[in-house]
């Protein structure tokens, strides 16, 4: 079983339009369903909570890892699968997957690839789970970020 989960998608739009939807807190909460307390910001915490319907009393929370303009967004995040129980038990996650957005241009179009990583520290059977449910979130992120900037 692989320990990361790796998406990739050509969006119709220039790189610019791609990273600003990515690295505008704002923005990024637009198609990513989630209102962002506070801007990026390498070394910070990002905190939140989730917009899509039916999970709006859901929290964000992540730890920004790196912003390198126009080519690399990443953060870490618990590792929950969206485990509501878990998250509000007042129990802190120890294990924290790193999700990294990688663009690159083509053309007048831009590949997007997200990979999450770090799930081998997980344990079973939390980490299936994991996976299992973030690999479908990431399907339709990939796809929500695209019609967001191409629309």
């Amino acid at each position: 079983m692989s320990d990361s989960i790796i998406k990739s998608i050509e969006i119709a739009a220039p790189l610019a339009r791609v990273w600003d939807a990515l690295i505008d807190h704002e923005k990024f909460g637009s198609w990513f369903r989630v209102a962002l307390d506070q801007p990026f910001a390498v070394g910070k915490p990002s905190t939140g909570h989730m917009t899509y319907p039916g999970y709006e009393d859901y929290r964000w929370e992540a730890r920004v890892v790196a912003i390198e303009p126009m080519t690399r967004f990443a953060y870490e995040w618990p590792a929950t699968g969206g485990d509501k129980e878990l998250m509000e038990s007042g129990v802190p996650v120890p294990e924290w997957t790193l999700v990294e957005f990688v663009l690159e241009p083509i053309g007048d179009r831009t590949r997007l690839t997200v990979t999450e990583s770090g799930f081998e520290h997980v344990p079973e059977p939390r980490r299936s789970n994991v996976m299992r449910s973030n690999d479908g979130g990431w399907n339709e992120q990939v796809k929500n970020i695209r019609d967001y900037v191409e629309g």
